[in-house]
């Protein structure tokens, strides 16, 4: 039995559910002693709750409402949010009954007196059980032998195993074409070259079998039918090509966004789900560079109004907006934002002019005209340092993280110059206590640019996205974002890639 962490809770564009004969789904489920049982549907990557059953008598199960079920592959959860069995939904079998036990498994003794074609579906279900528990059974039988021996066993006979599940998904799919489930099942068929040439080297021309899977991945699937995405195959079928297919850039990822959005009905679940996942993978993205997508998916579905629809609150709209509004100037490749700063050795004659007493940003901001001419001259701008290479890190004495960090920098920084780099570090301190930040500097001996916003003059949140540190930046000597959000460990070879790229 599957284990499933349901989630509990409400999507923010809900699916629209058209007023019909309405459904009745009856389940005779055997040796059921649950008081409460689920209904649930696949929804891109997560499972979502259609309906509750809490009048469970003998095992008899009623799903029954006014309106009809989406299309779809439907789970019956028990109460301890396990999947019982998965069937499927569509406008022909909204009245139906289905049957099972529990004494062995449910998946295998599943029926439906309804539907021919569900008991098709079943068979499949049952016969891909069938393969797993032929394959597990023989690696059971490779207890005792060795590495080189079991891996030669495996390898022949999960080829094998494979082979009849695709000859099986394909007869499958070849009798329920033009039908929904045989359109869900096409998700999960591989498009593959049968025939392969050879190339010129006389061997498998690997190159034309790369081609034809990527040309024909998405052979007969209509993004117009939102009911493929209430399926378990959909959602890894797009995680596996844009992981494996797509090329790794952001420019060759922003296009292949657009190309699958457009195969979609304007504001339909499919073109909703799917936009709202690229914005959240995207904004959220571990991948350096990639929220360049995210600023992409900004400016043509958000700011154009294809994103109106997606969520109820349009607060959320428009805050996605100003977040890639706040990306864009930081984007690799973008000249890095000039930030006048106060060195350290200013500090105290910044501190007495009372800003840190000031408990308003009025205050903080008369304090500031009061005193406009004088720090004016004691402003060190970003743009001023001349370098090769600018390691610009913005770093808190208070941070843990970043009393681990900032002694690797000073290292590495140190390793770079007996290199004789043209290298130099702009440490940006992001709090205002000159005194505690002084004592650490001369502690640590940061013999690099040291300096921090003590005159409360530039919103380093706002310029450079700071919200939490440390956060390494490298530019090069014309002050391009070549990397952000770097750790220590990867300036070095960072620099030794910018070196290259300029001696071609």
């Amino acid at each position: 039995m599957r284990k499933l962490l349901l989630s509990f809770f409400i999507v923010l564009f809900s699916s629209s559910i058209h007023a019909q004969e309405g459904h009745e789904i009856k389940i005779n489920l055997k040796n059921c002693n649950d008081t409460l049982v689920y209904l649930t549907f696949y929804q891109f990557d997560k499972n979502m709750i259609a309906d509750t059953c809490k009048n469970i008598k003998n095992g008899k199960i009623i799903f029954k409402g006014k309106k009809k079920l989406e299309k779809g592959v439907y789970s019956l959860v028990s109460q301890a949010k396990s999947i019982y069995f998965d069937f499927y939904i569509d406008d022909e079998n909204q009245i139906m009954t289905l049957n099972s036990d529990l004494f062995n498994n449910a998946s295998s003794d599943l029926s439906s007196p309804t539907s021919k074609r569900e008991n098709d579906f079943f068979e499949y279900i049952k016969y891909i059980n069938t393969q797993k528990k032929e394959f597990n059974d023989l690696k059971i039988k490779t207890k005792g032998m060795t590495k080189a021996d079991s891996t030669a066993f495996m390898t022949s006979k999960q080829k094998k195993l494979n082979d009849n599940i695709v000859a099986y998904e394909e007869h499958f799919y070849e009798q329920n074409k033009g039908t929904f489930i045989g359109e869900v099942l096409n998700l999960k068929i591989e498009k593959v070259l049968k025939e392969i040439p050879k190339a010129s080297n006389g061997r498998p021309d690997s190159v034309a079998v790369f081609n034809y899977y990527k040309n024909h991945y998405w052979d007969n699937v209509d993004f117009k039918n939102d009911g493929l995405i209430r399926s378990p195959f959909f959602a890894p079928k797009l995680k596996r090509y844009f992981e494996n297919l797509v090329t790794i850039h952001p420019d060759s990822v922003s296009v292949a966004v657009d190309r699958i959005l457009s195969k979609t009905a304007p504001n339909s679940i499919m073109y909703k789900l799917l936009l709202a996942h690229f914005t959240s993978t995207y904004e959220t993205s571990k991948l350096m560079g990639f929220d360049k997508v995210f600023v992409h998916i900004s400016d043509t579905y958000f700011k154009t109004g294809k994103a109106n629809e997606l969520y109820n609150d349009d607060n959320i709209v428009k805050n996605i907006i100003n977040r890639a509004d706040l990306l864009r100037p930081i984007l690799l490749g973008k000249i890095a934002p000039d930030i006048p700063m106060i060195p350290i050795e200013e500090g105290d004659k910044i501190a007495k002019m009372g800003f840190e007493s000031a408990k308003t940003s009025e205050e903080a901001t008369k304090i500031f005209y009061a005193n406009n001419a004088e720090i004016q001259k004691t402003f060190l701008r970003l743009h001023s340092v001349q370098a090769d290479f600018l390691i610009l890190v913005f770093w808190d004495v208070d941070c843990g993280h970043c009393q681990t960090e900032i002694p690797k920098l000073l290292e590495v920084y140190h390793d770079l110059l007996k290199e004789n780099k043209n290298v130099k570090v702009f440490g940006v301190y992001t709090q205002h206590d000159i005194e505690k930040y002084k004592k650490y500097v001369a502690e640590k001996k940061l013999d690099w640019i040291n300096v921090y916003d003590g005159a409360h003059y530039t919103d380093l949140k706002t310029k450079y996205d700071i919200y939490s540190t440390p956060v390494i930046y490298l530019l090069d000597k014309n002050k391009t974002i070549k990397a952000k959000r770097i750790g220590v460990e990867q300036i070095k070879d960072i620099i030794k890639v910018i070196e290259n790229e300029d001696k071609e």
